[in-house]
């Protein structure tokens, strides 16, 4: 054999020497059918929640075009503009108290008319298809009848009116559109609110006015013509293509960051799909051997093996990508009631083709350097030393690595919504797993220079741990990274849920109260006094507005013109909640300027939070141009202020002088801040809601309950994201103790003919792994914590409260789960006989 071999002989060659069941390369596959399967169960199912937000956009609006305002209905000129587009259907949307001789609850009333649903089909939980109660009904959300403990047939009231539970809601095809609100929903008629008292001038309510075109029309065109028909109206546009604009955030971004997580744990398992090419290539040196003593060139050799990896690699990925794309209808199950998906199975090619892409190219990344070795090591020197590995080399393999890398970051940044956060995480995973490996590298000269102990036993435990061709650095990056992220993780769960816990309710009134009329603001104090002697109160205006114009005077920027708001400007966006006050609000301190004089009444001011001011770029004399109830007024910016956000209170953007909003219709919103935290709640919560039945009152306990609950749910589904990492991890320790199966099977059979019994084999074992582990807990722990501590003292701003002992118990179980595959993986070695090990060595 002389010369370079044809591609056909080479695959011939490749094709006789692969096991049909690619023995030797099973690792290879695991870790890529993890990697990828993760990654297609991840696109798969975010494109199929884009694909139902996508097609179902008018069901899930509610219409085509979706025109909200505050605390007015739309008037008949901007009716009539909309009735030149098709059917309308009007609604209502308000915060409000149901409320039984025996209970109390605070609900979302949504009022409808008799058009309502526009698309979609209500139905409730007899089978029955609706559309608006009749009056004197309600339709009510399972949520609300069992807080209210009540079923059809009985009655409640809310408001200054009662009425009869009709049906409990079923399916709402509109209610992913709704957003949040602070209690369940009850549907009722459009009248309702207003003969309830819920309505009264000053009322914080929202009216929705959907249309459905009658034509072909197109919905942003009908927006911008909205928007320039009605510039100053403060209506709030949303179009069927952004039915949800916060479901679409949010799938977008855990989209992204699961594919980003899955992605790390593919690199992890990389680092395993080196080394088992590694070993695989050591177990064929025999036939690399002769293939260069017949003639084969270095070409021929990386041709030949190359194919064997790349078919192997071709096989991993797509028995991934077909576990991905099956195990995608139990996710979607899992997330049913929360995201609008659909239960079978989603086909996305392009999520298919990213997922197996960044398969092939992490295994040519990982697999170029050991194919280099192989190429380049002497016929001869591969007839030698079976236990020492190939030489390390990478000159050969620079170019496939770069090509690799290359095509894994454009790959992550391709069509990725925040690109720029895309490759800070890339960059900081890259230093994260570059950090590990060094200190992997460090552990094993530290153990090389540690005193050596007297036991045998732990001397030669010690020893493995920094022999020649020890996998302690590469197990140390891979399952150093996934421990450190269930530390990371668990750290930051623990932290978020104990702010929520220790420090918020510090802060925290114990109750919201909404609506208060000015003129009942003294029954009200009469009643807290009354029920809860000693109770602290702070009383606040609320109204709602939007900010129409900001700058100097004569040069403003008019907002409806910005073809994008500036980053962090987000007050600028639709009606925000505006207050007026004498002082500067407790939690607040002033940056810049002066507050207005008790009895101010020149010019109207307005006091601006720094944040705002610096993204928007507003300066103390600008004058602000805003809208309230449709009319336009104007205020001068007089001071700057900083915002505790943290205090829970009333924090608004926008504090006006009160010559500049007194005379608008308004209500009061108040805090109530228990003098006994342990009191009972009740007979306020009762107290209030009968004499003020047209306000809500909110009480902040089960608020909280509410936030732990959906923070455990996040993560637990962050922590089964994280796993994959884990078992990556694990699969790269397996991978390791099989690529030094000679080594070790060696070093045993030389023990055992030396007298070593396989109780004394089985303790080095467990040294040797109790060593590896305790590391890998010290790194972990370290590691998570430092990363933790840094997202949640300098990104969330938060206290650092993590909880030990469930971070230690996650770590805990993660370290028992490595310790117990690496003594299992290993066991084998002490079933070995020597004479027969002796004979094949």
């Amino acid at each position: 054999m002389s010369g370079t071999i044809p591609w056909a002989t080479a695959w011939r060659i490749a094709r006789r020497d692969l096991h049909r069941r690619f023995r030797g390369l099973k690792l290879l596959l695991v870790c890529l059918f993890l990697g990828v399967g993760a990654l297609a169960a991840i696109g798969s199912l975010s494109s199929a929640i884009r694909g139902e937000l996508d097609t179902q956009g008018r069901v899930l609006l509610g219409g085509d075009v979706e025109i909200e305002v505050w605390q007015r209905p739309l008037d008949e000129q901007e009716i009539a503009f909309l009735q030149d587009y098709g059917e309308i259907s009007r609604g209502l949307r308000v915060q409000a108290m149901a409320r039984t001789e025996d209970a109390a609850s605070p609900i979302g009333l949504k009022a409808v008319d008799e058009n309502w649903p526009l698309y979609g089909t209500f139905t409730l939980a007899d089978g029955r298809s609706e559309g608006a109660p009749p009056s004197g009904q309600a339709w009510l959300s399972q949520g609300a009848a069992d807080r209210l403990d009540i079923t059809v047939g009985d009655s409640f009231s809310v408001g200054s009116e009662s009425l009869r539970v009709g049906g409990i809601i079923a399916d709402e095809p509109d209610k992913l559109s709704e957003g949040f609100q602070l209690g369940a929903t009850v549907i009722v008629p459009l009248g309702f609110p207003e003969s309830a008292g819920l309505t009264q001038p000053g009322a914080l309510y929202e009216s929705k006015t959907r249309v459905r075109f009658s034509g072909a029309q197109d919905p942003d065109a009908v927006e911008e013509l909205l928007e320039q028909t009605f510039p100053n109206n403060g209506l709030d546009v949303r179009t069927r293509d952004r039915a949800s604009p916060g479901a679409e955030r949010f799938v977008s971004r855990l989209g992204e960051f699961l594919t980003l997580v899955g992605l790390a744990a593919l690199v992890i398992a990389g680092i395993g799909i080196g080394g088992g090419v590694s070993s695989y290539l050591d177990q064929r040196r025999t036939g690399i051997a002769t293939l260069k003593i017949l003639g084969a060139t270095s070409r021929d050799i990386a041709r030949i093996y190359a194919m064997q990896v790349g078919l192997a690699a071709l096989v991993g990925s797509v028995a991934g990508l077909v576990a991905g794309f099956l195990i995608t209808p139990l996710l979607a199950s899992a997330l049913g009631e929360l995201l609008p998906v659909s239960g079978g199975l989603v086909f996305d090619p392009w999520a298919l083709v990213r997922a197996a892409l960044f398969g092939l190219l992490v295994a040519m990344v990982f697999a170029a350097p050991p194919l280099a070795r192989a190429r380049n090591f002497p016929a001869m020197a591969l007839m030698r030393a079976r236990v020492d590995r190939l030489a390390r080399s990478w000159r050969g393999a620079r170019l496939p690595v770069i090509i690799g890398l290359s095509g894994i970051v454009a790959l992550a940044l391709l069509g990725s919504p925040t690109p720029i956060l895309t490759a800070g995480f890339l960059l900081g995973a890259a230093v994260v797993l570059g950090l590990l490996a060094l200190i992997g590298r460090g552990i094993t000269a530290l153990a090389r220079r540690l005193p050596r102990p007297k036991d045998p036993v732990l001397r030669s435990a010690l020893a493995n741990i920094h022999r020649p061709g020890s996998a302690t650095p590469a197990l140390v990056t891979a399952l150093g990274f996934g421990l450190a992220t269930f530390v990371l993780l668990a750290a930051i769960q623990s932290s978020l849920s104990n702010n929520i816990a220790r420090s918020v309710p510090e802060r925290a009134p114990d109750f919201f109260v909404l609506d208060i009329p000015r003129d009942k603001q003294a029954e009200f104090t009469d009643i807290v006094e009354a029920q809860a002697a000693g109770s602290q109160t702070e009383i606040v205006p609320t109204l709602r507005g939007a900010i129409l114009a900001y700058g100097p005077e004569g040069e403003q920027t008019v907002v409806a013109e910005l073809e994008e708001l500036p980053e962090g400007a987000w007050a600028l966006r639709g009606e925000r909640g505006l207050t007026y006050s004498d002082t500067l609000p407790e939690g607040n301190s002033l940056v810049t300027g002066e507050w207005w004089d008790a009895d101010h009444g020149g010019e109207p001011l307005v006091s601006v939070d720094e944040d705002l001011a610096r993204a928007a770029g507003m300066e103390i004399g600008d004058v602000i141009t805003y809208g309230v109830l449709g009319v336009e007024r104007q205020a001068r910016i007089a001071n700057i202020r900083r915002i505790d956000w943290d205090s829970l209170g009333f924090n608004y953007v926008l504090v006006f002088s009160p010559n500049a909003l007194s005379d608008t219709p308004h209500n009061l919103a108040a805090t109530i801040e228990l003098a006994d935290g342990d009191a009972a709640t009740g007979p306020l919560l009762r107290a209030l809601v009968t004499a003020l039945p047209a306000s809500s009152v909110i009480e902040i306990g089960p608020v909280l309950e509410q936030a732990r609950t959906i923070l455990g749910q996040v993560s637990v589904a962050i922590l089964a994201a994280a796993s994959v990492a884990v078992l990556a991890g694990i699969a790269v320790l397996l991978g390791a103790i099989a690529a030094a199966r000679a080594a070790r099977l060696y070093d045993s059979v030389i023990l055992r003919v030396l007298g070593a019994s396989r109780r004394q084999l089985l303790t080095l074992q467990v040294a040797e792994f109790a060593f590896l582990t305790a590391i890998l807990a010290v790194v972990a722990l370290a590691l998570g914590g430092v990363l933790a501590w840094l997202v949640m003292t300098q990104l969330f701003e938060f206290d650092w409260l993590p909880d030990w002992p469930f971070v230690l118990a996650i770590l805990g179980g993660g370290i028992v789960l490595v310790f117990a595959f690496a003594i299992g993986a290993s066991l084998p070695l002490l079933r070995a006989k020597p004479a027969q090990a002796l004979r094949t060595l």
